[in-house]
């Protein structure tokens, strides 16, 4: 009798993290494109792409990034960004009851050097704490990931 194949099935994880990579290539961002997938009980409720809100030119459509003419290294001052995170307009696209207790999972890419590290910045730290999501997956930029719980993001606060 013929041995049966074994397949390695990927773990809930690893499967949501691979969707957010999907939902990232829907990005309008010219230096890193981002992918959220928002999840409760293992079925996704929300998805969102980092992009120019509704009914404004983003960066694509424009052909420049101000950042990037600007030579502003990643992490400063977003202000001057078009874009909404991806985090963010996963979150607004979700019912509340759907948010609380859910698992969000990013993935982010560097145009032109692939996967990046995508631990979400401040002002999405704080839109995760108050949606009430229970646990945070992203990317570490080499094809793996960090799982943790958003309340850790609360110590040493003032």
């Amino acid at each position: 009798m013929p041995k049966k194949k074994i397949s390695k099935r990927p773990g809930w994880d690893e499967y949501f993290i691979n969707i957010a990579k999907a939902v990232a290539t829907r990005a309008t961002c010219l230096r890193r494109k981002y992918g959220a997938v928002i999840t409760k009980d293992n079925i996704i409720v929300s998805t969102g792409y980092n992009g120019a809100p509704a009914g404004m030119k983003d960066c694509l459509e424009a052909g420049k990034c101000t950042r990037k003419e600007l030579q502003i290294p990643h992490g400063e001052r977003y202000e001057l960004c078009h874009s909404v995170h991806a985090e963010a307009n996963a979150v607004i696209r979700a019912a509340v009851h759907e948010l609380e207790g859910a698992t969000i999972y990013i993935s982010g890419e560097d145009n032109g050097t692939g996967e990046c590290h995508s631990e979400p910045c401040m002002m999405c730290k704080r839109i995760i704490l108050n949606a009430r999501i229970a646990k945070v997956v992203y990317s570490d930029g080499n094809g793996s990931f960090h799982v943790i719980n958003p309340k850790n993001w609360l110590k040493n606060r003032v």
